[in-house]
């Protein structure tokens, strides 16, 4: 199709979105909160969590390396704990961003502090996380490597703290949170057997056990909470890995065995350009022929997650790497760049192809609440299904996307080197004798 006719058929239902996006806001959160405590009050028998049922973990950082290890359960709604883990079904059922704080006002998250590389901070002589399988830290970890939510008793030293933090744009908003002084399986969880053969394994390098169980059918998801719970890596190195910190080291990880696999595969033949929308971002991904290079561009409007001030100018973010990759963290669009590189490479893997890619991410002031990082993903993701616009060269493509964009074409070229053609250019200067 092209590219023009493709981007005219993109154009929105304006009035249905406003009239969508009424509702969306209208929807009182404090309304979650207060369900929430009327069902935890049904569930506690004195100061223990009867009945729970947990399908994943939460290891937050503050205070590192002495830091907060939590269980997430869903409270009154246990039948359905699978639906409250975060993954790419919450974009399948397209899940508004109401949808998500629902979810997470209804996960409480009962945690006790532990060293990363000990199960207590009582004392440095403990045994290293890698022989823990009692107590709350071993209890967590067999929620993590289990294949399904499994069912706990948990006892809490007080009532939870209702409230939600809002989260980033990396980890999802978190709801209730209450200390807990222990926890018991109530079952035997199943493990499945790839995950086995990673934790017995006490010389597997991190990175290599990634792969190896992303390649055996895992997604990220379900690796991230692997990595969280100290489950990975050689025995001795294994420690607790903060949830926000083990997202983007998946996302990356992977997306280097992906780069791998693509590295002596043919270019695509032409320029193509995707878009996607969804819970206020919209992206445009323009691949064209040559060796792979990535670049993600960040549009942030007034209003919106991290440029709040409805009076300020758009807040432009971008990164990007050549055909070796790149040597340092992404800091400006942290792990939305991982995470966008990730679906882009997965497409490419999957046709046997490499490109050079440019993905520009608009955040309107629609996305009223940061969802986290999964929502950048999934929609790189499912930007690849249905048809794309075709146009005659890169920059053609790009001129003719920047038309749609909040910012000009020449602020765009600024902000951007794959716009400007810089990195094309010193890709073919390096490879020069």
């Amino acid at each position: 199709m092209r590219l023009d006719d493709y981007i005219e058929d993109l154009e929105p239902d304006a009035e249905a979105e406003r009239r969508r996006l009424a509702r969306e806001k209208s929807y009182a959160i404090t309304d979650h909160l207060e369900d929430f405590e009327r069902k935890f009050d049904d569930a506690l028998s004195g100061d223990t969590l009867v009945g729970s049922t947990s399908p994943s973990i939460f290891v937050g950082r503050s205070n590192y390396p002495d830091i907060p290890v939590g269980l997430l359960s869903p409270v009154g709604d246990e039948d359905a704990a699978e639906e409250y883990v975060t993954d790419g079904d919450w974009y399948q059922q397209g899940y508004a961003i109401d949808d998500v704080l629902q979810r997470r006002t209804g996960l409480l998250n009962s945690s006790k502090r532990a060293n990363v590389d000990s199960p207590s901070i009582a004392s440095r002589m403990t045994p290293n996380v890698d022989d823990v399988w009692d107590g709350f830290v071993g209890v967590q970890r067999e929620v993590a490597i289990a294949d399904r939510p499994v069912a706990l008793e948990i006892g809490l030293d007080a009532k939870p703290d209702l409230g939600l933090d809002a989260g980033s744009d990396v980890a999802t908003p978190r709801g209730p949170r209450a200390n807990a002084r222990n926890a018991e399986l109530q079952e035997n969880p199943y493990v499945p057997r790839p995950v086995k053969k990673t934790l017995e394994d006490d010389d597997w390098q991190a990175e290599g056990a990634m792969t190896y169980l992303y390649r055996r059918g895992f997604d990220v998801y379900d690796i991230n909470s692997i990595l969280s719970a100290g489950a990975l890596g050689r025995t001795k190195q294994r420690r607790l890995v903060p949830t926000r910190w083990s997202i983007t080291a998946v996302d990356d990880t992977v997306g280097k065995y992906l780069r791998g696999r693509i590295r002596n595969a043919p270019s695509i033949d032409e320029v193509q350009v995707w878009a996607n929308e969804y819970v206020g971002n919209r992206y445009w991904i323009v691949l064209a022929p040559g060796n792979w290079e990535f670049e993600l561009v960040e549009m942030k409007a007034p209003g919106s997650i991290w440029n709040p001030d409805p009076g300020d100018d758009i807040w432009l973010a971008s990164a990007s790497e050549g055909y070796d990759g790149r040597s340092s963290y992404v800091e400006e669009t942290a792990g939305a760049y991982y995470a966008a590189r990730l679906g882009v490479l997965e497409y490419l893997e999957s046709i046997g192809r490499q490109a050079k890619c440019l993905v520009l991410r608009e955040v309107s002031d629609d996305y009223w609440a940061p969802v986290g990082v999964w929502q950048v993903r999934e929609s790189v993701r499912n930007a690849f299904e249905g048809q794309y616009g075709e146009a005659e060269t890169f920059h053609e493509a790009v001129s003719e996307v920047a038309t749609r964009l909040p910012v000009s074409y020449a602020r765009l070229r600024r902000k951007s080197e794959l716009a400007a053609g810089l990195q094309s250019n010193l890709s073919a200067f390096s490879s020069v004798d």
